[in-house]
């Protein structure tokens, strides 16, 4: 008579083989990959340390293992009891999860480190961690068994022994380590690439506090040369310089599925969907066009430039003109700085506030007092603008290269099951 344990094994193996879209050449003769339960090539790898270990002491974040003094500003996260020690090597995850999601990483410091207790910590036998890894955290599988074990309650628990059960396709040794070794170069080239994209914005923030005139000051640390005897800058309201035009207010029954005009809302700055529309006649200023400088000032608080064509933008958003003597791509610059800054000030980083027209009026800010400086300043900005937006597309682009990848290499069950 067989045994439970035997008749599992048999399970796993008696499972259809499946091989990828994309398949490296060495290995396109070989066997399929077998659905298989992980928990035979998984080894729990849990210890603990007292609450005053001399470890450096890490969180386990969707963007890897950070430590703590680090993460949290300096601090560390008191423990009262002990904490769990990851090995060199090992995989390490928290246990719950606000949205289903779950995110492994693996410990490459070199050394041991010291996580909170509660984090299941594993290694891996005859199966590559790094492949394992790349399953877990990009595949689509784990990615709804990991959704199916929301059992009541806000959050969903992914215990290790639950884990242990889940079951996947798996490859041979070999093609297990192709495929993480082209992973690793893929994510390399990723990091390299969103380093630079973070360099050029540092960069920028740290131009912009050189060419603005410091608290305190009246002119800028750093000034084009053409313009090093042009005189002090100017301390005006933002009223001064510009008109804040109200946008419309509008009843749920007057906005249409179809009209003559969109109405933008501050959520179709970041979407193309869900528009309303209106066949309002309404005086000139409550329209928008091309080009046209607009400040959302509630739940995305900020300036945009609009070049959607020609819409009724709603009360949420202002309208914003210049006046003769300020260069309005300055004047975005402008905004947008003074935006940062009252953001920063705030305890709750205006997040749960509104900015009333009387307050951005308000608001001081220095300007140059030639427009001619202004426009230089804007265009030396827009070009760094420029660099950072060419490099986040090259950012997406390696991202979305990096998921066709993904979805070649790895055989889907479902395809199995079909």
């Amino acid at each position: 008579m067989s045994s439970p344990a035997s008749n599992s094994a048999m399970k796993d193996e008696a499972t259809t083989a499946l091989v990828p879209k994309l398949r490296f050449p060495e290995f396109r003769d070989s066997a399929g990959w077998h659905q298989k339960r992980i928990g035979p090539y998984l080894e729990d790898c849990s210890a603990r340390v007292p609450p005053d270990t001399q470890l450096p002491i890490y969180s386990s974040t969707r963007d890897g293992l950070k430590r703590q003094d680090a993460y949290f500003d300096g601090r560390v996260l008191q423990n009262k009891n002990e904490y769990g020690v990851v090995p060199p090597g090992c995989l390490v995850y928290r246990h719950m999860s606000d949205d289903g999601l779950f995110k492994f990483n693996i410990n490459q410091t070199g050394g041991e480190i010291a996580v909170s207790k509660e984090y299941p910590v594993f290694s891996t036998i005859h199966l590559n961690p790094f492949f394992l890894l790349a399953t877990l955290n990009e595949g689509p599988d784990f990615k709804q068994f990991a959704l199916s074990q929301k059992a009541g309650g806000t959050r969903t628990r992914l215990y290790f022994s639950r884990l242990c059960q889940w079951r996947t396709l798996l490859p041979s040794l070999p093609e297990q380590q192709k495929i993480a070794d082209c992973l690793s170069s893929v994510d390399e080239l990723i990091a390299a690439h969103a380093r630079k994209l973070d360099a050029l914005k540092t960069h920028k923030r740290g131009l912009m506090q050189q060419l603005f005139p410091c608290k305190g000051e009246t002119v800028p640390r750093l000034r084009f040369p053409e313009f090093q005897n042009a005189g002090e800058w100017v301390k005006r309201t933002l009223g001064e310089t510009a008109r804040f035009y109200n946008g419309r207010a509008y009843k749920q029954e007057e906005l249409l599925e179809f009209g003559k005009y969109p109405v933008l809302r501050v959520g179709n700055f970041f979407s193309n969907k869900n528009w309303y529309y209106s066949d309002l006649d309404l005086d000139e200023t409550k329209y928008c066009d091309d080009g046209d400088l607009l400040y959302a000032w509630s739940a995305s608080f900020g300036p945009r430039v609009w070049n959607g064509g020609k819409v009724i933008y709603h009360y949420h958003i202002w309208k914003v003109e210049e006046r003769l003597d300020i260069y309005r791509q300055f004047l975005f610059i402008t905004l947008e700085n003074e935006t940062k800054r009252m953001k920063a000030q705030s305890a709750n980083g205006l997040g749960l506030l509104h900015i009333t027209k009387g307050t951005i009026e308000g608001w001081e800010s220095s300007f140059p007092p030639q427009p001619a400086e202004q426009q230089r300043i804007a265009d030396c900005l827009t070009s760094l603008d420029d660099l950072i937006a060419a490099q986040a597309l090259i950012c997406k682009a390696l991202n979305t290269h990096k998921n066709g990848l993904l979805q070649q290499l790895f055989p889907s069950m479902e395809e199995g099951e079909a």
